[in-house]
């Protein structure tokens, strides 16, 4: 792969985008020492959801980058608002902060324009063109198409677990959380470590779920021994708003299978559980138990391979295991990971 000097990364970066009303929207992105700060800040007059939709957006699209470098926070700003609706300006934002870190260079440096968006930059996936400048216009559908390599998303493994949403009325459900991963490079020798949790991004939930998601995935790959420092994830959740951490062994499932971790079952892996130690592989029980094993037990098909707290085993109502093998499902209560 090859690497820029630190001489020729730019401190600042710019990146257009036309506006359905015609106007030309500017992105100006900037590097500066992260000094404890977030990775990625983003600005914009008038508009903080449009901000926070950027923020999210870039850090997305750096999933399937294959180095990991989080000592420079990169600031991108626009110089006016585009409307709530409008989308077109996200591979800008994208561009511009490759850009400034020299992920990316543009044959016309201080023309580049680009139009498209996506609902999976996690993946690498674009809809729309990149323009670059007199040389026309190049029409992508992924970013790696932008130096030549394959389709990003070849790289990325993906996997849903299923655990129950309980809250006591209609919407009780089986809920899935999907773990996205990328293997990455360690950093070279004399290059500052990442912490885990830089490598992990969950959009859609509050700070406090962010944070909770963190560091349960980051304590569970410490209890690999070798599950540090070697991945980039994408957390994604079918109902980001929810309270509890009954959701955390379905979390940690999802992940060990997307990293090779786990058997695969033959049909879903539907688990409850959360951990005050999960840096110990350790499984601790939840509330809800008589619900959740009612909505489990309503909802589980043939294949499906149901994870509990062991905890819970003395207190299954009497038939609960066998009704669940007679749908051709299986159920095992757990006091740790990787003993499953």
């Amino acid at each position: 792969m090859t690497t820029l000097s630190a001489a020729t990364v730019p401190t600042n970066a710019e990146c257009r985008s036309m506006l359905p009303d015609g106007r030309v929207l500017t992105i100006t992105a900037s590097r500066r020492p992260r000094a404890n700060r977030a990775d990625v800040k983003c600005t914009v007059a008038g508009a903080p959801a449009i901000a926070e939709r950027m923020q999210e957006v870039v850090r997305l699209a750096r999933h399937t980058e294959v180095r990991l470098d989080s000592r420079d926070q990169v600031v991108l700003s626009m110089d006016i608002a585009p409307g709530s609706a409008d989308r077109d300006w996200e591979l800008a934002a994208v561009l511009a902060d490759r850009m400034v870190r020299g992920l990316y260079q543009s044959m016309y440096a201080g023309c580049e324009h680009a139009q498209g968006w996506s609902d999976a930059w996690h993946l690498g996936r674009v809809h729309g063109a990149v323009g670059d400048g007199a040389a026309g216009t190049l029409h992508i559908t992924h970013l790696g198409a932008l130096s030549g390599h394959a389709d990003p998303s070849s790289g990325v493994s993906t996997v849903r677990a299923w655990f129950p949403l309980h809250s006591g009325g209609i919407n009780d459900s089986l809920a899935w959380v999907e773990v996205s991963v990328f293997a990455i490079e360690s950093p070279p020798d004399g290059e500052a470590a990442t912490s885990e949790e830089d490598t992990i991004a969950a959009p859609g939930l509050d700070l406090s779920a962010q944070q909770e998601v963190r560091q349960t995935l980051a304590g569970a790959r410490h209890f690999d021994a070798k599950g540090l420092g070697r991945w980039r994830s994408v957390v994604r959740f079918s109902q980001p708003r929810f309270q509890g951490g009954s959701y955390q062994l379905a979390l940690v499932m999802a992940d060990r299978l997307a990293r090779g971790r786990e058997f695969v079952p033959r049909g879903r892996i539907i688990a409850t559980g959360c951990s005050s130690a999960w840096h110990a592989g350790r499984v601790d029980t939840v509330e809800g138990r008589q619900p959740k094993l009612e909505l489990i037990l309503m909802q589980a098909t043939a294949g499906d391979r149901v994870l509990l707290p062991k905890a819970w085993e003395p207190e299954l109502p009497p038939g609960f295991v066998a009704e669940l093998r007679q749908r051709g499902a299986s159920v095992a209560c757990i006091e740790r990971i990787g003993m499953i």
